[in-house]
Parts: C-alpha cells; sequence; structure tokens
C-alpha cells in the first residue's frame, strides 16, 4: 500500500483505539444519568387513619403488608394482630385488601372478608384490634419518601434519541477499527464485512425504538440501549471468527428483541402471571427433562439439544421461567404453599443441571435461589440451611467428577507446572493476552486470544481485554453490575412485589454470571463454563439475556406510557 495511505491509516486506527474506550465510558455514564434523572414520584398513593391512635399512616406501594412484624409496610404494635395479617394491594379495579390467614381475620365495614375485597374512599378496615380509615393522600402531611438513587427534578436526561445517536456513533467506530486490522492494512485490502455486521446492528436497534416509540408508546429506552450497546460489542468481537458465529448471535439477538417485548406485555398484569405460573412451572421442567433424556454431550455436560442443525441450551431458557415462578403478588407470596412449590421447583432445576454436568450453570440457579428465597420471606434460616446443603452436595461433586476435581486443584495454580500445560492453560494464557491489549487494547481483530479453545464464550473475557483494552472491559463489567443498584432502586415503587422481586433477581443472575464467568476465566475463581452476558457467543444465552433484562425494563412504571386512573389521589389523574 503507498506509504502516505498506510499512515493515513494508521493515525485512523490509532485515533479509534482511544476514542472508541473514551466514548464507552460516555455511553455508560449517560445511560445511568438518564435512568436517575428520571425520578418516580415519591408522594403516598392513598393514607390510613388510625382512628384510636389518631395517626396518619402514609401507603407507599402498590402492594403493601399489614401486621404486627417491624417488616411489614404498615406496622401496627398491636397484640391482637397477626405478624403478617394482611395485603393491601392496588389493582386496575382500584384498591383490594385481602387476608393472609390470620387468626382474628380483616373486618371492612364491620362484615368478615373472604378473599379479595375492594375498599373504597372511608371505609373503615378492622385489623385485630385496630381500625383504619381509607383517606386521600392529600390528606397526609408528613414529608415524602426520597430515593438515594434518584436526583432531584431539574437537569433533563438525555432524549432517546440523542442517545442512540451516541451509541450509533459509537459502532461506527467500532466497524471501522474491525476493518482496519493489521492484515488488512499491510496488504491493502479492507475487509467491509465488519461495517456491514455494524450496519445491521444499528438499524435493529433503530427499527426497535421506532416499534416500541410510536407502536407501545413507549416514553423511554435507557434498559434497551444498554442491552444494545452490549449486543453489538459481542457481535462485533465474533465478527472475525466465525461468520456463521456472527449471523447466529444476531438472529438471536432478533428473537430475544421479541421475547423482550412479550414479557413486557406478559408482565403488565400481575394477577395474569400468576394464573400462568404453574404452566410456566411445567414447561420449564419439561425443557429440562427433554434436555436430560434428548442431551448432546459437549465440554463434559449434556446441556444442549441438537435440532436442525442448530444447538440450543434449553437451560437458559429456563432461567427466564425460573425467576416468574419464584416472584410473586404479596398476597401469594405470603402463604407457605406457595414457598415450598418454589423449593421444590428449585431443586428439582438444580438437580437436573446437576445431573446435565452443567455445574456452571446450577450453581447460577442456587444463588438466584438464595437471592430469591431471601426477597420472600428474608429468612436466614432457611438460607443457612440451603447453603449447607449445597456444600454437603458440592463436596460430594467434587469427589465423583474427575475433571471437576482438576479444575479445584489448578485454582491459584494456573502457572505452575503441570497445570500451566492442561487444566489451567486457558486461563494462564487469557491472563497474558489480557495484560497484552493494556487500556486501549490492540484492536479488534489483531489479537491471539481467539485462537484459544471456548474463546467465544467460556473466555471472551481476555478477548475483550486484549482487543478493546481495560477501559472497554471494565465498561462492560460495570453496565451490568449497575443493573442491581438500579433494580433496587426501582423497587421502593414498583407497581408488585412480582417486579420488584423479579428485577432484583434478573439483575442479581446477570451479576452472579458475569462474575462467574470472569473471575474463572482469570483464576480468581474455578473455571465454570458459564457465560459472559450480551457479549460470548451463544444464542441461547443472547436470547436469555434479553428475557431477563425484560423484568428489570418491567418494573419501571415509565414504562407503561399511559394515564393511570386517578385512585384516591388526584395528583395520580
Amino acid at each position: 500500500m503507498n506509504e502516505f495511505l498506510t499512515f493515513v491509516f494508521d493515525l485512523i486506527v490509532v485515533i479509534l483505539r482511544v476514542a472508541i474506550p473514551v466514548f464507552s465510558v460516555i455511553i455508560l455514564i449517560k445511560i445511568y444519568s438518564s435512568l436517575r434523572h428520571n425520578r418516580r414520584d415519591e408522594r403516598p398513593l392513598i393514607m390510613l387513619f388510625d382512628d384510636y391512635e389518631k395517626k396518619a399512616i402514609p401507603v407507599l406501594y402498590w402492594e403493601n403488608s399489614i401486621g404486627r412484624s417491624k417488616r411489614c409496610d404498615v406496622f401496627l404494635n398491636d397484640s391482637t394482630v397477626s405478624r403478617e395479617h394482611a395485603v393491601l394491594l392496588r389493582r386496575d379495579n382500584g384498591w383490594i385488601i385481602t387476608d393472609s390467614g390470620s387468626k382474628a381475620g380483616v373486618f371492612v365495614n364491620g362484615e368478615k372478608i373472604t378473599g379479595r375485597t375492594n375498599v373504597y374512599l372511608n371505609d373503615k378496615i378492622r385489623i385485630g384490634s385496630t381500625t383504619l380509615v381509607v383517606k386521600r393522600a392529600e390528606e397526609f402531611e408528613g414529608a415524602s419518601r426520597r430515593s438515594w438513587f434518584f436526583k432531584p427534578e431539574g437537569k433533563k436526561s438525555i432524549s432517546p434519541k440523542r442517545l442512540l445517536a451516541l451509541i450509533t456513533f459509537f459502532f461506527i467506530m467500532v466497524s471501522a477499527e474491525a476493518c482496519l486490522t493489521k492484515e488488512s492494512i499491510s496488504t491493502g485490502i479492507i475487509d467491509l464485512k465488519p461495517f456491514i455486521y455494524g450496519l445491521v446492528v444499528i438499524a435493529i436497534m433503530w427499527v426497535t425504538y421506532i416499534i416500541t416509540s410510536l407502536g407501545f408508546k413507549r416514553v423511554n429506552f435507557e434498559i434497551e440501549s444498554l442491552a444494545f450497546f452490549l449486543t453489538g460489542i459481542g457481535v462485533m468481537l465474533s465478527v472475525h471468527q466465525s461468520d456463521r458465529q456472527t449471523n447466529v448471535q444476531l438472529a438471536a439477538a432478533v428473537v430475544g428483541i421479541v421475547l423482550f417485548e412479550f414479557l413486557i406485555k406478559f408482565l403488565e398484569d400481575p394477577d395474569r402471571v400468576s394464573k400462568f405460573t404453574r404452566w410456566i412451572y411445567i414447561a420449564s421442567l419439561g425443557l429440562l427433562a427433554i434436555n436430560l433424556i434428548f442431551g448432546e454431550r459437549q465440554y463434559g455436560a449434556t446441556n444442549w439439544i441438537n435440532i436442525a442443525g442448530v444447538s440450543v441450551q434449553p437451560s437458559e431458557v429456563v432461567k427466564v421461567g425460573f425467576i416468574i415462578v419464584g416472584a410473586a403478588s404479596l398476597d401469594q407470596l405470603q402463604t407457605k404453599k406457595n414457598f415450598l412449590i418454589f423449593i421444590g421447583f428449585s431443586a428439582l432445576c438444580v438437580g437436573a443441571l446437576a445431573l446435565m454436568g452443567d455445574f456452571g450453570t446450577a450453581l447460577i440457579f442456587f444463588a438466584t435461589f438464595l437471592l430469591l428465597s431471601f426477597m420472600r420471606s428474608g429468612d436466614f434460616k432457611t438460607l443457612i440451611l440451603a447453603v449447607t446443603s449445597a456444600v454437603f452436595a458440592s463436596t460430594i461433586v467434587i469427589r465423583f467428577k474427575p475433571y471437576i476435581t482438576k479444575r479445584f486443584e489448578a485454582w491459584g495454580h494456573v502457572f505452575e507446572e503441570p497445570y500451566v500445560w492442561d487444566t489451567g492453560m486457558q486461563q494462564s494464557r487469557t491472563l497474558v493476552y489480557c495484560a497484552s491489549g493494556g487500556l486501549f487494547g490492540v484492536g479488534i481483530g489483531n489479537g491471539f486470544c481467539k485462537e484459544l479453545f471456548a474463546s467465544e464464550s467460556d473466555i471472551v473475557i481476555g478477548i475483550v481485554c486484549e482487543e478493546m483494552g481495560i477501559i472497554v472491559t471494565l465498561v462492560l463489567a460495570i453496565a451490568i453490575g449497575a443493573l442491581v443498584f438500579y433494580a433496587r432502586a426501582i423497587t421502593t415503587r414498583s407497581r408488585s412485589t412480582l417486579y420488584s422481586i423479579s428485577a432484583c433477581c434478573a439483575a442479581g443472575l446477570l451479576v452472579i454470571q458475569l462474575s462467574l464467568n470472569i473471575f474463572g476465566a482469570t483464576d480468581i475463581l474455578p473455571l465454570t463454563g458459564v457465560t459472559f452476558p450480551f457479549i460470548s457467543a451463544g444464542g441461547s444465552s443472547m436470547i436469555s439475556c434479553w428475557g431477563l433484562i425484560a423484568f428489570i425494563k418491567a418494573a419501571d412504571e415509565r414504562t407503561y406510557a399511559v394515564r393511570k386512573k386517578g385512585l384516591f389521589s388526584s395528583s395520580e389523574i
């Protein structure tokens, strides 16, 4: 190639190599800053007035537990009230109260209720010896509750179009860098295939935005923007590995987006979700059963099914069902039967995965089970018993599964003989390639980590670090990790415990999976063989990741851009 052109291309590559990490940081800040500026109304929805003590109690949530336990949303210091006595919840047809199986029962205007019962303004609710009168929210004179996450009103957040324009420009830069590899510059033959794939990602992103904003009347697009940001990077990193793999990633992303939209619509009504929970329970176990019977063994685990030449992992789809079964509306959570069913379902899922030999995914399910259990019950005794049982089971597994034993033996010794040439070779090489990438990376397509076994999945962190640099790697990790804080923040005004629990647990599952992938590949933990969310190659993984963030999106009240009916509060009309 002409020396001047070579100089120009080299200069462009240097600029791109610095600009891409900088823009990735800007995009991350803009997304989460926008999420923080979109503050929810934190004023009470209605008020309950204690007739005897002459005390006003603000009702802050769509679902509120009432009882003698200090964990209840409406705490009553009354010895005749059960620890978890009743649930006051809001639905489209108004406010409803239901008994949580208390001894004394619940009375509305002097009549004992059975099942869900509507309550209206000035109705008197008797719980134990305490009488609560339903009042408008405007009659409450106390201070409104402030969230630690959301910023006060003032500075406006970035508009969805500007955010997408920023991400579009980022993908154009990434695509250009992927085209200008060392080989293409030296030979003078520029391969435009990466640029075409980049344009496809951009097109899918904008089409999704147009459909959701015009068709579904959505007013926000931050969560989707974050998912597209991660998805696009994963696609671009696979371009120089395999055309088939890249096409699968794109196709899976489209399927994942469809699942994302379907779940948001499905989750609109918590009661509808509850009606279908049993069928989701059966379908999830059915998928795992099919996997056990017809699964093909790959890399030590029989968690793959081949359909028309395409390999799928049913366990990835079951992650979505697992969270739906684990979450529920508050009046259903406060029943022992519901909780026991969930424990049995979790045990069957984890047991099936263990029989397949997919212990990495089994660990993710178990950790998510602990998170779900704690959010449902807050009972540490249950968690301690579950962890103790898991440790005992893990000891037996390690004893009778030689390949897992080898991974534990190599843990912390991957640079030592004989592990450096055997069990620890993937991790030791990954660490070397991570270090060689530096802050800005060697450029997409110029790395050597992609030559390692399972580099596109289990140890993809090596490719990211080597080719895009440590800055982009940290951005990707923080982008997923920060979802936990956002999910926790939006639950304070969530419309149902179904959203609170599912959003937190979906975010938690993604972070657990991310941690196992990064820490396993870098020898901080034994290698488990799980994927990096959105980044690792794998159609099933991509689909499940889009499905999981649907829970976070659904928990955000802004998702439903419709005017709610005013229910005892003129501020909501």
